[in-house]
């Protein structure tokens, strides 16, 4: 049901009013100080010469007291802020044809900025940031566009869950400050999967990883970053250090949770993402910045067993928020491109038999015949589906034509769980379980086409590859140690040697391509010679994942065996090319170029020795 918005109010000077963020600050003794006005007409409504920091818009929303005279209808007024402090003055006008949802019902506000939901308990009321506009921001940078209402609070909970919030109020107004950044057509959307912090020390890793990165970034102000699940490991008393973290941005911060962000000790499903909400906001929601729609979505669902355990979630996305989702997609129109981002992805490659929302069909049938591109987290490693692509696992939902639009899996900011050794940057190796590092997800989006990129932590842009030999050797150094404890294996001696009588047919030269997809290619030059193109393990035309030492990635495997990390022994993006068999005795060198689905080309040497 969508309920239309009434006529507009006066406004009232005399009402009292108090914004979601002063609440937060005030509790923390904290100063609520409005951000020094800047000029919406410059890039990013910034200043000339501005930062992020003193040019961001800070505020929150504004929580009209109450109690409502109707308590089954929350209402409101979604309004440009022209001086930013939050609160809606005589001449600050309401902002017509914005979506505004109860988490179930959507509706849009009037041509006075007006809104009417219905009211239930236990909703969270949110706007979705129209282009051109920015909702404000907290001191750690995090997106404030929601008010949660939980009349007696969550039910007793470890880490607190959401205060009580009494009565509806008289009204819920949303802030809005004109943003040529986020009217721009060009965007640049950080995407950063499982952060997953089980204790301080890694809140530093992570400090001293992606988030430094990010710091020294200045390209996703209009987009901001999107922390798509995960963000601690069970200990919810780490949120507020982790959340932190998103102060060193330059950029707004928007969360999604993962299965490792769940109040476990919930006594109904309802409540399962509490503290979640309390500390960072919405379990699902969507925005607009300049030509795209991003809906981030919640796919876990808990608990699936009866007595629960933290293993018993599922993927997937309840009814109230399906309902949600075709009417927030229903809004859209149809030539605007989709990025769906969720925790759990709707299917992937490495567990191409399972690991799959239950409702993907359903989502696929909401989202037919428009441009999308899927973001999922969860499995620690990275995954570039394009349109077309099949694994036998996938047959009995997509049929014989494969996936319908690009699905991207993004390797983890944690990478594998903070694993390895801890080089002198401050952050583990945490090589993931298919060879690729950790980092962070970008899409540029230009108009209406979408790119991505994956940056490794502490790397330039232009690594995007590892590249090594899968010698006779180096699979029997592989066999004696794959059922060991990772972490306590020898070091392979001289791994990029290989003798003559191993260039049989039987020697790779491999190259992880980490953002490789169906599209890309890999060239190989040895010792300057004619180009020769590399063979993908994995074809995507529905076969099954090919599994071993043979199929997998040396470089990877070397590091996490004898330092710890994952088992890179599977990859839908690595490339092999058999060595000739009448090399010379000496050292070789090949240059291997890497070029992806979107034209890009990336190049890498690798220096080799073959032996008597």
């Amino acid at each position: 049901m969508t309920v239309n918005a009434g006529p507009p109010r006066p406004l009232r000077a005399s009402t009292a009013r108090l914004t979601a963020t002063a609440v937060a600050l005030a509790a923390s003794g904290a100063l609520l100080v409005p951000a020094a006005s800047a000029d919406p007409a410059t890039p990013g409504g910034a200043a000339a010469g501005a930062t992020w920091a003193d040019a961001a818009y800070r505020g929150g929303v504004d929580v009209v007291e109450g109690p409502d005279e109707n308590q089954e209808i929350l209402d409101g007024t979604v309004f440009v802020d022209k001086n930013k402090d939050s609160v809606q003055d005589r001449n600050e006008q309401g902002l017509a044809g914005v979506t505004v949802s109860n988490g179930r019902d959507v509706t849009t506000t009037d041509s006075h900025g007006r809104y009417e939901l219905p009211a239930y308990d236990n909703m969270t009321v949110f706007v979705t940031q129209p282009r051109g506009y920015q909702v404000p921001v907290d001191q750690d940078n995090v997106a404030q566009f929601f008010y949660h209402h939980l009349p007696e609070g969550s039910p007793e909970l470890k880490y607190g869950g959401i205060a009580p919030t009494g009565p509806l109020p008289d009204e819920v107004n949303f802030p809005l400050a004109k943003s040529a950044l986020t009217q721009s057509p060009e965007q640049h959307c950080v995407i950063g999967a499982d952060v997953q912090t089980y204790n301080e020390k890694e809140v530093g890793y992570a400090r001293a990883g992606a988030f430094a990165d990010l710091a020294e970034r200045d390209d996703y102000a209009g987009c901001g970053a999107l922390f798509i699940g995960d963000v601690v490991g069970d200990d919810l008393s780490l949120y507020p250090r982790t959340r932190a973290l998103t102060g060193m941005l330059n950029g707004p911060a928007r969360f999604l949770p993962g299965n490792h962000d769940l109040d476990f000790d919930a006594p109904a499903s309802e409540h399962n993402f509490d503290t979640f909400r309390a500390k960072l906001g919405p379990a699902y929601y969507s925005y607009d910045v300049g030509k795209a729609h991003v809906v981030a979505l919640n796919t876990v669902e808990y608990p699936t067993v009866v007595p629960p355990k933290k293993s018993s979630y599922t993927n997937g996305i309840d009814a109230q928020q399906m309902e949600w989702l075709r009417k927030d997609i229903a809004r859209v129109p149809k030539n605007k491109p989709i990025v769906l981002a969720a925790h759990m992805p709707l299917l992937e490659f490495y567990y191409s038999d399972s690991h799959r929302v239950k409702q993907v069909k359903e989502v696929y049938e909401i989202l037919e015949g428009r441009e999308v591109v899927s973001i999922g987290g969860h499995t620690h490693m990275s995954e570039n589906l394009r349109k077309g692509d099949l694994m036998a696992g996938w047959k009995d939902i997509v049929g014989d034509e494969g996936l319908p639009f690009t699905h991207l899996t993004v390797g983890a900011v944690s990478g594998q769980w903070y694993a390895g050794r801890v080089l002198d940057a401050g952050y583990p190796t945490a090589i993931q379980r298919d060879g690729t590092p950790p980092g962070v997800l970008t899409l540029d989006i230009k108009n209406t086409k979408i790119t991505e990129r994956y940056t490794v932590r502490g790397e330039a842009e232009s690594h995007q590859m590892a590249v090594g030999l899968n010698s006779p050797r180096y699979r029997a150094w592989y066999a004696e140690n794959v059922g060991k404890r990772r972490g306590t294996a020898p070091p392979l001696a001289n791994p990029l040697a290989v003798s003559r009588n191993d260039l049989t047919g039987t020697t790779w030269l491999t190259a992880n391509f980490w953002m490789g997809s169906t599209g890309s290619t890999v060239e190989v030059e040895i010792d300057g010679g004619e180009p020769v193109e590399a063979v993908r393990t994995q074809q995507m035309r529905g076969e099954t994942p090919l599994v071993g030492a043979e199929w997998s990635d040396p470089v990877a495997i070397q590091e996490q065996f004898v330092h710890g990390g994952g088992l890179a022994d599977r990859s839908m993006h690595l490339w092999r090319l058999e060595l000739p068999t009448d090399l010379a005795v000496g050292e070789h060198t090949a240059e291997i170029t890497a070029t992806d689905v979107h034209g890009r080309a990336y190049t890498e040497t690798l220096t080799f020795e073959v032996t008597e």
